[in-house]
């Protein structure tokens, strides 16, 4: 009886999450995009969309995998298809939804939530890494034959020098990161844990938790071959969301290079900074606009793709993601 209530509570967690996209969005605008692109595109978009769902179980099968030997490849992608249900409803995607995730990884793996943490982070960086790397070498080739305008490239080029200069930085000053971090997170573990505990947690806690976290993210360091198997699963991602895409934009009747595509997924991260649930609006519209920009493609056809990929991935996301939420569990006994 227990695994039943959590399903339901999953189907209604999901579902209403769902509702309330479609709600937001407009059922009567999803239909009138998706109708202009072909059936069997639209049940090819269906299959990939849920496949690229699935391969993040890779990176978090690999990512994991130093916490007490991790998890099994199915919990694994049960747990990716959660991670993405925080993404959506975090304000700030991933960056807001992986200090969620840690709770639940840290009880999976009898671990502590600075731990999960630390490999999460490491995973992330990655991830985030390999795809907007691929992309900048993808632009190139684009700019040199003269299809990508130079401030796509030089858009992606700066983010990824951003990325590389910001983990360089933490890598090279992570003993003035560690004081800093200490020092500012010291009052507020200690005014949570006063809600909770007749005792609170002092500084002492705090370092622990600190070098706990930064143990595990170092510890990538002797295991190469996860972190290459975490990039693999993250271009993993980015191919078959590309290919979502670019089988969604045939359906409409428009042909581009597939090579652009996947060059301008990662670009629409930055839409995550917008405080709205699965940054709806802010994603689509960078999207859209970078395929029309940068492909050719006339503004209609990339609109409908766009939303019919979009709305396949969210549904998703938040149908399979809030009943992937109802079975784990987030607090030791």
């Amino acid at each position: 009886m227990h695994r039943h209530l959590r399903f339901v509570l999953g189907v209604l967690l999901g579902g209403g999450a769902l509702a309330a996209f479609l709600w937001y969005v407009g059922p009567t605008t999803v239909l009138t995009r998706a109708s202009a692109v072909t059936t069997w595109a639209v049940a090819i978009v269906a299959v990939l969309v849920v496949a690229e769902a699935a391969a993040d179980g890779v990176g978090v099968w690999a990512s994991v995998r130093p916490l007490n030997g991790g998890l099994s490849a199915r919990r694994s992608v049960q747990f990716a298809f959660a991670g993405d249900f925080f993404d959506v409803l975090s304000p700030a995607g991933p960056v807001s939804s992986e200090p969620i995730m840690a709770q639940f990884f840290g009880v999976a793996t009898g671990t502590s939530y600075s731990e999960a943490l630390g490999v999460r982070s490491v995973a992330k960086y990655v991830k985030s890494a390999s795809q907007l790397l691929l992309s900048v070498l993808l632009v190139s080739v684009l700019l040199v034959g003269g299809s990508a305008p130079r401030s796509l490239f030089l858009t992606l080029g700066g983010a990824a020098l951003v990325l590389g200069v910001v983990g360089a930085a933490v890598v090279l000053a992570r003993d003035w990161v560690t004081r800093a971090v200490v020092v500012v997170l010291t009052p507020v573990v200690a005014t949570i844990s006063s809600l909770y505990r007749s005792e609170p947690h002092g500084r002492d806690a705090v370092v622990d938790a600190v070098a706990r976290f930064r143990t595990r993210a170092a510890a990538f360091v002797d295991a190469p071959g996860l972190i290459a198997l975490i990039a693999a699963g993250g271009l993993l991602e980015q191919f078959l969301t590309a290919g979502a895409l670019w089988i969604a934009l045939s359906g409409t009747g428009t042909g581009v290079a597939l090579i652009a595509v996947v060059a301008l997924v990662p670009l629409p991260q930055a839409a995550s900074v917008v405080p709205i649930p699965g940054s709806l609006g802010a994603y689509d519209l960078l999207l859209a606009g970078a395929l029309v920009a940068t492909t050719g493609a006339p503004a209609a056809s990339a609109a409908a793709a766009v939303l019919v990929v979009r709305t396949f991935g969210l549904g998703v996301s938040l149908a399979g993601g809030g009943l992937a939420v109802a079975f784990l569990r987030g607090w030791r006994p």
